[in-house]
């Protein structure tokens, strides 16, 4: 199969309105770069297949638009309503989406590297098998989400909302959480290694079977968490509240838990190789060897 890199027979104008743009397409059009779009309305919209690449669509409503496919790359969205809107396989590499509602919006294998979602309301939208590397998802909404098995390596997700999120085999490695909200939350199975979560909430999450190696873990809320066989080796634990928390066959080795509180915890079976329990709460916890330490021992 061979591609013409001929130019396009049409040559997109500077600027277009609504009316201008669903004419072109509906004419077989899909070229539409380097516009500036301001205050579109394409609410409801079918564009499957737009090529938007660089341009400004600032203030637009595209809620409940059809946009399987698009080419969005580094285009200006900035404070864009895209509510329910289906984004499956659209390429946003690089796109400012400050600021903007994607509240169930389906981008479910869109590629998002790179992408801009500064404060934008993403509650209850579908990203499974999304590829968000190195995005900027600072104060982002996130409840009830679908995240599961989507990429989110060295992603920046300060004080992020995640709370009863579906983040199950989510690639979370080395990305910056601090502060995040992830609260009965579902991390099963996800990578976390070489993640900060300082200060982080994840009262009542599920992270079984979690890769947390060489992971920060400063100061957070994991009371009730289940951590069933999640590997935690060399990661810090100091000052965490595990109180109640489930950490059946979990490995600990080289961790650092000083000054946290495991009361009421469940440590059967779990590996404590060279981990620094200094100054730890220990009452009513559940020992590896199944001998449970009286409250206040």
């Amino acid at each position: 199969m061979t591609y013409s890199s001929d130019p396009p027979t049409t040559v997109p104008t500077p600027h277009l309105d609504t009316a201008s743009l669903l004419e072109r397409y509906a004419r077989g059009e899909r070229d539409f770069r380097h516009l500036h779009l301001r205050h579109l309305d394409l609410q409801g919209k079918d564009l499957r297949g737009v090529d938007l690449r660089h341009s400004t669509l600032e203030d637009s409503n595209l809620a409940g638009a059809t946009l399987v496919g698009a080419n969005l790359r580094e285009a200006r969205l900035v404070r864009v309503n895209f509510q329910g809107a289906n984004l499956e396989l659209a390429n946003l590499i690089g796109a400012h989406l400050r600021d903007s509602d994607l509240s169930q919006v389906n981008l479910a294998e869109s590629g998002m590297r790179a992408i801009n979602l500064l404060r934008s309301n993403l509650t209850q939208a579908i990203l499974t098998g999304a590829n968000l590397n190195e995005a900027i998802c600072d104060q982002v909404n996130l409840s009830q989400a679908q995240v599961t098995e989507a990429s989110l390596s060295r992603v920046k997700l300060l004080a992020v909302v995640f709370s009863q999120a579906n983040l199950d085999r989510a690639n979370l490695t080395g990305a910056l959480m601090h502060g995040a909200d992830l609260a009965g939350s579902s991390l099963v199975g996800a990578l976390l290694s070489g993640a900060s979560l300082e200060g982080a909430n994840l009262a009542n999450s599920d992270l079984s079977r979690a890769q947390m190696t060489a992971t920060n873990l400063l100061n957070v809320n994991l009371e009730g968490a289940n951590l069933r066989g999640t590997n935690l080796s060399w990661s810090s634990l100091q000052g965490a509240n595990l109180r109640g928390a489930m950490l059946y066959r979990t490995k600990l080795s080289w961790s650092n838990l000083t000054g946290a509180d495991l009361t009421n915890a469940t440590l059967l079976n779990a590996k404590l190789d060279y981990t620094n329990l200094r100054q730890t709460h220990l009452g009513g916890t559940v020992l590896p060897d199944g001998f449970t330490l009286e409250l206040g021992g």
